[in-house]
């Protein structure tokens, strides 16, 4: 007899903004060092947590890998693609799902901890009632806390809407659709850790309340973990104790040289200096250690010189005050056969955007668990490894360019004019030529002037700006850095990121290398960030003000037309005959496009305008309603006979492809007529008056005769 099996499971129930949330631990994933379901109505999400046994060797970082793995059976949905059924490589939707998760967990590490550790995410159902994205980071937060990593958590995670001025806590898909500001802030006990935002020109000091109301409101989300962890007896690791010895030599070979090399202004000769010094010590010391400690030693050095040298100095490596912008160099137009292009360099950052404008036939489709979804505007971006004078392979985006493009296309997209009165689909790219910090803000800006250049009327230009931050031993000790270069941001405490309108906020990300930042921290930058972006978009409106009145002349023209909806199949056609043919005598898909909607709207784009006047034409003759007394020219395609005499007794015209009429002996001429093969041949071109229209029956009278007396 087999006997049942049973569970040793536990199961927690807490306030989740208004919602239940469940987490459930024992039942699934048994063999994971940490495994959490959270139920929220009926989403359903797998959290799981293993830790590496020993240490890796050879790295200087520290191994945590997260994975978001979306199942279209969640939805109750199978892949829409003909050929691959199953789930492949993470859609972009997963990867920043991934990203949000990673990013708040990784400072809550010791930076000295080298073994492996991996958390997975499953969503195993989902509804749209909740969001994904902040159930799958308390669950991933909760799942480390049943592990014996040196995890100083727990974290929660809410996301905040703005709906007619009220903020909404955990807003479904539906409510976010209409909602002015889409928030996701993680979170400790006291400290932000993560910020992302999407807004419609929402203030900062609003976007602050939001922030303030998710702090309050993920307390209970943070206190059940600690429960979690005290039922499952988690021992912690003990924090690797790294030998000082290294870093002890290191500091006194070096003396004074690093922050000598580091006065010096120009990046490159800077990077020289440090290069020979760091030789330097792996000359002497090699042997005695392994090479990566010994760099991992003096990376630490140079990292301990730039916070010493902001924060009691007030010296930043370049020279800059603390709010000061790099010098920028802004162009337009500097490339003939794209729809858009611009130029921004800021520093020894540079980001070369290219604005593209096609039909509308031209959107994304989109696959994913939530469901099918189109998309006319996209921002990409490129990477490449000479943008920071390195040599690696080129294998495609990654985690860093698809994160740090949707960041600027959300930034902009609230300032997408609507298809209704620019019918395109947009697409730019960056292209990041130099990156020395924040290259995302320069694609963002770059991008705004772009899109000016290329004629796209956008409602208001954005900038963007990347704030840095070096604390004391202290966080209430700290200075606020404007426009973060790259060595800040290596030696620094955050990155936090702000695009906006000169009347407010379009886009937020925030991370953080510490445990945390405070209120305080968070209300400073909001101010210092609004002064610098606001400086950055002065300058840009100086060189381009506003957008082109005229689209290039290589984009697409587009014009559009309304049909009677039930005459969409006349211009398609059986199997898209008639479309095609259209398409062809136009000048073939490379100079014209047809795209139909089920209202009835029709676009042709062409970038030969006499072109696209044809199409429209044909399409206007194939579908309008025809009356008595119209005039209309065709062709004749046979000669009409009497079924039971077989005289001829008319001709039939071609008035569209799908519609015909007769010329009847009596109406070809004024004189009398035997025969209408004397008169009339099939593929004459003749013009006739419409004398009668019989919608009942489906006829339609013309007449020749009619036409000749009127001349």
């Amino acid at each position: 007899m087999i006997k049942k099996m049973e569970f040793s499971t536990h199961s927690y129930e807490v306030d989740f903004a208004g919602k239940k949330l469940k987490l459930e631990t024992g039942k699934l994933a048994g063999l994971a060092e940490g495994s959490i379901v959270a139920t929220c109505n009926e989403t359903v999400i797998m959290a799981t947590a293993v830790v590496g046994k020993e240490p890796r060797e050879g790295v200087d970082f520290f191994p945590l890998l997260v994975d978001f793995e979306e199942r279209f059976y969640a939805a109750g949905k199978i892949s829409g693609s003909r050929f691959i059924k199953r789930e492949g490589r993470p859609s972009d939707s997963a990867i920043l799902a991934a990203r949000k998760i990673d990013r708040p967990l990784r400072p809550l590490f010791p930076k000295t901890y080298r073994n492996d550790v991996q958390v997975v995410i499953t969503v195993l159902s989902y509804d749209g009632s909740v969001d994904p994205d902040a159930m799958a980071t308390i669950a991933a937060s909760s799942a480390l806390m049943q592990t014996c990593a040196p995890y100083k958590g727990p974290i929660a995670a809410m996301r905040v809407g703005l709906i007619k001025d009220k903020f909404v806590l955990n807003p479904s898909e539906e409510e976010i659709e209409v909602s002015d500001l889409n928030l996701t802030l993680a979170a400790t006990s006291e400290r932000v850790m993560m910020i992302e935002t999407e807004a419609n020109e929402v203030s900062e000091e609003k976007v602050f309340e939001g922030i303030e109301l998710a702090m309050k409101a993920m307390q209970p989300l943070i206190k059940i973990q600690h429960k979690i962890a005290e039922d499952h007896k988690r021992e912690e690791a003990k924090e690797e104790i790294i030998e000082n010895k290294v870093h002890e030599e290191v500091k006194a070979m070096m003396g004074s040289k690093i922050g000598e090399a580091l006065m010096e202004m120009d990046k490159e000769a800077r990077e020289a200096k440090l290069k020979i010094h760091e030789n330097e010590v792996l000359q002497t010391l090699e042997g005695n250690y392994k090479q990566v400690e010994i760099k991992s030693a003096f990376a630490k050095l140079v990292e301990k010189e730039v916070r010493n040298l902001i924060l009691k100095k007030n010296i930043r490596p370049d020279g800059r005050a603390m709010d000061e912008i790099r010098p920028l160099g802004i162009e337009v137009g500097i490339l003939p056969r794209p729809h858009g292009s611009a130029l921004f360099t800021r520093g020894q950052t540079q980001a070369l955007t290219i604005t593209t404008l096609a039909s509308p036939g031209m959107e994304q489709l989109i696959d994913t668990m939530e469901g099918e979804s189109t998309k006319r505007f996209m921002h990409h971006y490129n990477f490449p490894p000479y943008s920071t004078g390195e040599v690696r392979p080129m294998r495609g985006a990654g985690r860093r360019e698809i994160g740090h493009g949707y960041l600027a296309e959300k930034a902009l997209k609230p300032m997408i004019p609507d298809s209704d009165s620019f019918p395109y689909t947009i697409r730019l790219v960056s292209e990041i030529l130099s990156s020395n910090g924040s290259s995302s803000m320069a694609a963002t800006c770059g991008s705004t002037l772009s899109l000016m250049d290329a004629g796209v009327p956008i409602k208001k230009p954005v900038s963007g700006i990347a704030m840095g931050l070096i604390t004391g031993e202290d966080i209430s000790v700290y200075k606020i850095l404007s426009d973060l270069q790259g060595l800040e941001d290596f030696a620094g405490d955050m990155d936090f990121k702000v695009a906006g309108t000169k009347d407010g906020v379009t886009a937020i990300q925030m991370d953080t290398k510490i445990t945390g930042l405070s209120m305080d921290i968070i209300k400073d930058t909001l101010a210092q960030a609004k002064t610098g972006r606001l400086e950055i978009l002065g300058a840009m409106l100086k060189v381009i003000s506003e957008p082109r009145k005229v689209i290039s002349k290589y984009a697409p023209k587009i014009e559009a037309i309304k049909i009677n909806p039930d005459k969409i199949g006349d211009i398609i056609g059986p199997g898209g005959k008639n479309i095609k043919k259209i398409i062809d005598e136009c000048g073939g898909k490379e100079l014209t496009s047809i795209d139909i909607e089920d209202d009835g709207t029709v676009m042709v784009a062409s970038i030969d305008s006499a072109m696209g006047e044809k199409a429209l034409a044909i399409i206007k003759s194939m579908t309008r309603d025809i009356v008595p007394g119209e005039i209309i020219t065709g062709p004749i395609i046979d000669i009409k006979k009497d079924r039971m005499s077989g005289k001829e007794i008319g001709a039939i015209m071609q008035i569209t492809p799908k519609l015909d009429g007769m010329i009847h002996i009596s109406q070809i001429s004024d004189k009398r007529i035997e025969k209408v093969s004397d008169v009339l041949k099939v593929g004459d071109i003749v013009t006739v008056k419409v004398t009668e229209v019989d919608t009942f029956k489906g006829r339609i009278g013309l007449s020749m005769k009619d036409v000749s007396q009127k001349k």
